[in-house]
């Protein structure tokens, strides 16, 4: 019951739409501000007509996301991708519509990736302060997730020339020679607060001197857009500022429903079919025999107290919920956000019933990367490139809207020309 068309949706989805612990939600209940329900099975559902008084259900109920779906680019818009990493932007991108005429990435197993799977790519690898892009000024879009540092040492000014030496200044470089009439940067919702706010200061100060203004930064939940993962993303859209009276931007709708590791692993409408069988890290025999008690959606804590003193060792008493620590999913529930490591310590993503972590496909299904997508490198080197990368459906949702931001432009800037050769042909003055 995860959908607002259910009757019922259990409490683990509504903590998840909300934000909140499940405890939170427990604690409206006793509260008497939400109506439990304890079902056969032991979980406790809430009437989708209840849950309607919270903005994010009525967001859902009223959502326009099957005719966001259906937004088509009104030419073909050519892109640049910056970071490309395993391409789950670049997918999600080309879904949407967007042709990508270079990619960007340093790690050579995430190049492979691309190569592999996108033979016509031009696919440039190495280090983007090597690479000059003014052979694409005027591409209509630039795209990336560059790594986030601190700007600390930025000057009072806080312009275009503070910002070097780090990586989004090599970002803010390739905006500069290219032009694009838009651009997106991608990054962990904590930019919001990096650094004191000072790292956003920079960036907004940067996007100004370029000449482009920076829409409200808005975080995603992947939860929104058929991702069945609890993964935020902070996402920064540019319009040059010379379009600005063309342009119509919106953030995606969220879609009606949301989806569990259940939909990621089985066939259902997220995937046609089960899983693909592929290799997948082991644990050592110890964390394997911890882990065999863990339940279903449970972490250390629901371990008998010996065994949660056994495997945390100096962390048990410890300050904060750790809750990443030998951590078990739940079938019936969205993901933790993935990491590059699944079996590592504080890292730990357990399958919900064996007692082993996530394979590699099961990791790129809850990515919701395509199955015929293949990963380049070693098992390490491919979990990494699938747990850093942009969901491909939540790609897809914003690059819908980026599409008909483009497609609003193009349509005003072609009124604006036919308006101007109207002047023209009819004898009177020329003012644009």
């Amino acid at each position: 019951m995860r959908s607002v068309t259910d009757t019922w949706i259990d409490k683990e989805i509504v903590a998840d739409v909300l934000s909140v612990p499940k405890r939170v939600v427990q604690a409206r209940v006793r509260a008497g501000l939400l109506t439990g329900v304890t079902g056969e099975d032991g979980r406790t559902k809430f009437a989708v007509k209840e849950l309607k008084q919270f903005p994010e259900f009525q967001s859902m109920a009223i959502s326009k996301w099957d005719e966001e779906t259906k937004v088509k680019p009104a030419r073909a818009y050519h892109s640049i991708e910056l970071f490309a990493g395993a391409g789950g932007l670049a997918i999600g991108l080309e879904q949407a519509g967007f042709h990508a005429v270079a990619l960007n990435e340093i790690d050579p197993s995430a190049c492979g990736t691309l190569r592999l799977n996108r033979p016509d790519w031009n696919v440039k690898e190495g280090d983007i302060s090597k690479i000059d892009f003014t052979p694409y000024k005027g591409v209509d879009f630039v795209s990336g997730g560059f790594p986030c540092q601190a700007f600390s040492y930025a000057g009072k000014r806080a312009g275009f020339e503070d910002a070097r030496g780090t990586l989004f200044f090599e970002f803010a470089r390739v905006i500069r020679e290219t032009q694009p009439r838009v651009f997106l940067g991608e990054n962990v919702r904590g930019l919001l607060t990096h650094d004191g706010g000072n790292t956003l200061r920079v960036i907004r100060s940067v996007i100004g001197d370029l000449g482009y203004t920076l829409v409200e930064p808005h975080v995603l939940k992947a939860i929104f857009y058929k991702v069945p993962q609890k993964r935020e993303r902070l996402a920064l859209v540019g319009i040059r500022n010379d379009l600005l009276p063309h342009a119509a931007f919106s953030w995606p709708e969220p879609a009606q429903r949301v989806y569990t590791v259940r939909d990621a692993f089985k066939a259902g409408d997220l995937f046609a079919t089960d899983v693909p069988g592929s290799p997948g890290q082991k644990y050592p025999r110890r964390k394997a025999d911890v882990l065999a008690h863990v339940p279903q959606g449970g972490y250390w804590r629901d371990l008998p107290v010996k065994l949660q003193k056994a495997y945390m060792k100096g962390s048990f008493a410890l300050s904060g919920g750790k809750t990443g620590m030998a951590r078990r999913l739940a079938w019936d529930a969205p993901s933790l956000t993935l990491t590059c490591a699944p079996a590592q310590m504080q890292t730990e993503r357990c399958h919900p019933e064996e007692t082993r972590p996530l394979t590699v496909r099961e990791y790129a299904r809850i990515q919701t990367f395509p199955d015929d997508w293949q990963f380049s490198g070693n098992l390490s080197s491919q979990y990494k490139q699938i747990g850093n990368a942009v969901p491909v459906n939540l790609a897809a949702a914003l690059g819908r809207r980026l599409v008909a931001l483009l497609n609003s432009i193009e349509k005003k800037s072609r009124k604006s020309r036919q308006k101007q050769i109207y002047y023209t042909t009819t004898g009177r003055k020329q003012t644009r």
